[in-house]
C-alpha cells in the first residue's frame, strides 16, 4: 500500500480525492467510489500500484488506435476497479472487482518491470487499458516517466473521467489518449455509468488534444436503444469536427450484451454503417467500425483520393500504403503518427480499391 497522490487533508481525519470529478470525500478506513483509494490514517493510499490483473502484448489496433504507429505492438497492463460502474461492461470481471478479493492473483510489476517486460516481447509502447488507468495514476505516472526514457510511446484507453491536475500531471509523458464516449447527454451517462455528467470527459479530452497535444481517437460504443439515435451521433461528430478536427479516429463500435444489458441484441451491422454515414457527413474524415471483422469499414481511405492506404482484417493489417502520415498515392496529409518513417507497401496492386 503506498500513499497516493493528488489528494487533500479535511478536517476530522477525511480526504479529498482530486484524482477524478467525483473528488470523493473518504473518511478514516473508507474508500473512494473506485475502492482502490483508501483513507488510513488521515492519509490516502492507493492499493493498487503495480498490481497486475492483466497483462499481454498487442497489436495497438486492438486498443483501437488506428492513426499512431500502426502495425505496432504494444505491451498493455490492467489493474482493478474503475470510477464508472457501466451496466455493459465487457470487463467487468476486472473494472468491477475489489482489489481485496483475489490479491494473490495479481501480477506485480514496478515500472522497471513494465519496460523491461516491453523491451523483451519487442513492444513499441506501453498501454494502460482493460480497466480505467485514471484510478492507477501513480502507478502509470513513474511509468510513462520511465517509457519515455526508453524510446517507448504510451497509451491511455480511457474514460476521460480525470481531472485537469492530474491529466496535466501525465501530459508531459502520455502520447495516446483514447477515450471513450457513451453518449453525448447526461441521461445516457447517468444510465449506462452512473455518472452524473458527461462534460469532464469532454472537457479532459479537450485538453489532452490542445493542451497536451496527444494524439486522441474516440470511440463510441453504439448501444441499442439507448445511444444508437441520431441526434446523440450527431452532435458526438460534429463535437469532433468542432473540437478536436476533422482528421480526428471515430470508432462506431457494436456491442456485445454484457451484464445488466444481456437482454439486448448486438448492434446490427445496418447501425453502425448509419452511425458512419452520420460522421462523414458531420465532416469526419476517418469514421471506422469496431467489432466487425472484415467490414471494409476497418480500413483507412485517403481523404483527397479516395485510395485505399490502410487495408485491415481485424486487428491485423494486411497492406499499408503511408509515408511519414501521409497517402502513398496523393500525398494527402491523414494525421497518422508513424513509427517508422520508411514508406511500405504491398504492391501497387494490392491497393486498388477506393471508397464508396
Amino acid at each position: 500500500m503506498q500513499e497516493a497522490a493528488l489528494y487533500e487533508q479535511l478536517g476530522e481525519g477525511a480526504v479529498r480525492c482530486n484524482v477524478c470529478p467525483r473528488r470523493c470525500v473518504v473518511k478514516p478506513d473508507g474508500r473512494g467510489h473506485c475502492e482502490v483509494r483508501v483513507n488510513r490514517g488521515g492519509k490516502m493510499h492507493t492499493l493498487i500500484y503495480g498490481k497486475c490483473s492483466s497483462v499481454a502484448a498487442d497489436p495497438i489496433e486492438k486498443k483501437p488506435v488506428f492513426h499512431y504507429c500502426p502495425g505496432t505492438m504494444v505491451f498493455s497492463i490492467g489493474t482493478l476497479g474503475c470510477n464508472f460502474r457501466c451496466i455493459h461492461c465487457q470487463n467487468w470481471q476486472i473494472a468491477h472487482a475489489s482489489p481485496t478479493l483475489g490479491a494473490e492473483e495479481l501480477t506485480d510489476l514496478s515500472p522497471e518491470d513494465t519496460v523491461l517486460a516491453a523491451q523483451r516481447y519487442r513492444c513499441q509502447g506501453v498501454a494502460w487499458t482493460y480497466n480505467e488507468p485514471t484510478i492507477w495514476f501513480e502507478y502509470i505516472l513513474d511509468t510513462a516517466q520511465m517509457c519515455k526514457q526508453n524510446d517507448l510511446y504510451t497509451v491511455m484507453v480511457t474514460n476521460g473521467y480525470i481531472t485537469p491536475e492530474a491529466l496535466d500531471e501525465l501530459g508531459p509523458y502520455m502520447d495516446v489518449f483514447r477515450v471513450d464516449l457513451k453518449g453525448w447527454d447526461k441521461e445516457t451517462y447517468r444510465r449506462l455509468a452512473n455518472v452524473p455528467d458527461p462534460e469532464p470527459v469532454r472537457a479532459a479530452t479537450v485538453r489532452a488534444k490542445k493542451k497536451w497535444n496527444m494524439h486522441v481517437e474516440v470511440v463510441t460504443n453504439v448501444v441499442p436503444t439507448i445511444s444508437d439515435d441520431d441526434e446523440q451521433l450527431r452532435k458526438i461528430a460534429e463535437w469532433i469536427v468542432a473540437e478536436l478536427g476533422p482528421d480526428t479516429p471515430w470508432h462506431v463500435t457494436r456491442f456485445i450484451p454484457y451484464l445488466e444489458l444481456s437482454d439486448l441484441e448486438p448492434t446490427p451491422t445496418a447501425t453502425l454503417e448509419h452511425a458512419r454515414r452520420i460522421g462523414l457527413d458531420a465532416g469526419l474524415n476517418f469514421v471506422y467500425l469496431g467489432n466487425v471483422p472484415g467490414h471494409e469499414g476497418e480500413n483507412t481511405y485517403c481523404s483527397n483520393c479516395g485510395r485505399l492506404v490502410i487495408d485491415r482484417i481485424g486487428f491485423s493489417i494486411a497492406g499499408i500504403n503511408v509515408t511519414k502520415g501521409a497517402c502513398g498515392f496523393c500525398g494527402q496529409d491523414l494525421g497518422i503518427v508513424s513509427c517508422d518513417d520508411e514508406k511500405t507497401s504491398t504492391g501497387e496492386d494490392f491497393f486498388t480499391r477506393d471508397l464508396d
